[in-house]
């Protein structure tokens, strides 16, 4: 019998495999792509994602959370569910393609109409596997949610960049998202066991829906919380200056989310598992919160020092206003896996009600904050944005000591280490390579150097996290 920390670990190791490969296909992936296409293509599709993620969240409805939340989901609960995702995602899609005109009006871009009509099928398509995904991620089979994730990325990576060279500028990014939506959902199929039946009781949604419409709300607000920046761009800034700030959105995004991914697809079902036992869960919470910020401050303060060299080497110096975006943005990426492990433990305690009105007051803060320096420019705007992102770790935290006791010294001492060694690791690399000329040869000593001096740091420091990671690493390569 596995205990939980095994259970842990080999939902961390897979996890880690699903978001790692992912984000590397991801990295060569957006490599191409932005070698062959435009900024303005990825200014146009960036400016309609808020609305195809807002009607995924309202097509789910939460219910996935709900029904990890509880100790025995029955089939029953999975079949209510998954029915009604099904019937409320057709009828939301039916709404958005009579309010294509609308959006493009908005943004005064009229090609923005078919496009929005093509591009919301996705989250039609992702309703057909919520509930299979629910049942893997409540019976952490992270292995098989691995192999879905790692076949989609694959299979729509290909197809977007043969369509990208074959001409078909922002029609191929869009295809490449529902070629994913479309492969993962039949690859949910194959491996969760679970088969809807023809019979429909409501009465499960109806129990559920009081914990899982503030998981609803709070995911929409979280959505459109990622994307403002994207919407407010879009509509006082050009197609091309939105491409700019969404291609160094997507860079962060894709090195935050390799860790934020991985400990996310164990926190939930971990917390759960010990919600009876307190002191159990803050241990877990202090171990994965050690564990995050091991990882996530050398990861992204590391892609801030080589921003600037990797854009230009990856993708052209064309891009090079995106370095600078960049460069702040991975300040913010960093300890966005922190606030999804406090916002999973809040979850956890069944207080979807904090997490609602936690995200809410986050957004109103950057909707009001972004509004006010549409004038002073975007690098602003994007600076704004990162320290508002930062500085809310610490409102997570405040409702985490309510819940648990969780005291701030607790967190800085989790915290503080990590984040003062790997700042200290950047600047020394700074400093040491600031002569290099040639920018392969910078890109590649900057790394190796960085990565050489942080993990010595830690082998001085007797970072325990560090000996459990090689050791778990070592029994998995035999």
């Amino acid at each position: 019998m596995e205990t939980l920390k095994e259970k842990t670990a080999r939902g961390l190791f897979w996890g880690g495999m699903n978001n790692g490969v992912q984000q590397l296909i991801g990295l060569l992936t957006g490599i191409i792509l932005g070698r062959l296409l435009s900024p303005g293509d990825f200014g146009l599709v960036a400016m309609i994602t808020i609305f195809s993620v807002v009607a995924t969240e309202l097509q789910s409805s939460g219910f996935k959370t709900a029904l990890t939340n509880l100790k025995q989901p029955t089939a029953n609960d999975y079949n209510s569910v998954f029915w009604f995702n099904i019937v409320v995602s057709a009828c939301i899609y039916v709404v958005l393609f009579c309010c294509a005109p609308l959006i493009a009006d908005y943004y005064h871009r009229p090609e923005l109409v078919a496009l929005c009509r093509y591009l919301f099928l996705g989250f039609v398509f992702s309703s057909f596997g919520l509930a299979q995904s629910a049942w893997l991620f409540k019976n952490l089979r992270t292995k098989q949610q691995a192999k879905s994730g790692m076949t989609a990325i694959v299979v729509s990576n290909v197809v977007g960049i043969v369509m990208a060279w074959r001409g078909f500028a922002y029609w191929s990014i869009a295809t490449q998202t529902l070629v994913y939506i479309l492969t993962n959902t039949l690859m949910l199929w194959h491996y969760s066991p679970w088969r809807p039946t023809l019979s429909w009781d409501s009465g499960p949604v109806r129990r559920m829906f009081r914990f899982s419409c503030k998981i609803m709300a709070s995911a929409i607000l979280t959505q459109v919380n990622n994307n403002i920046l994207n919407i407010i761009l879009g509509r006082y800034y050009s197609a091309r200056e939105t491409g700019y700030y969404n291609q160094a959105y997507q860079w962060n995004y894709k090195g935050s989310y390799t860790l934020q991914g991985m400990v996310q697809t164990v926190a939930q079902p971990i917390f759960v598992d010990l919600k009876d036992d307190s002191q159990r869960q803050l241990r877990a919470l202090r171990k994965l919160i050690r564990f995050a910020a091991f990882v996530s401050f050398p990861l992204l303060f590391g892609f801030s020092l080589v921003a600037k060299e990797f854009i230009v080497l990856a993708i052209t110096d064309r891009w090079l206003t995106s370095a600078g975006y960049l460069q702040v943005l991975c300040l913010c990426g960093a300890v966005m896996p922190l606030c999804t492990l406090m916002s999973n433990l809040i979850i956890s305690k069944g207080r979807s009600d904090i997490y609602m009105w936690c995200t809410l007051a986050l957004g109103l803060c950057e909707i009001a904050l972004m509004l006010s320096l549409t004038a002073f420019g975007v690098r602003q705007m994007v600076v704004a944005f990162t320290v508002l992102n930062v500085a809310w770790l610490f409102v997570w935290h405040f409702f985490v000591w309510r819940l648990t006791g969780y005291s701030l010294p607790m967190l800085l001492a989790d915290i503080l280490p990590f984040a003062l060694s790997a700042g200290a690791t950047m600047l020394v690399t700074y400093y040491a390579t600031r002569g290099i000329g040639n920018l392969w040869l910078l890109l590649g000593a900057r790394i190796a150097m960085a990565a050489v001096v942080y993990v010595a740091v830690m082998k001085l420091a007797h970072a325990k996290i560090l000996d459990e990671a090689l050791g778990f690493l070592r029994k998995k390569t035999g």
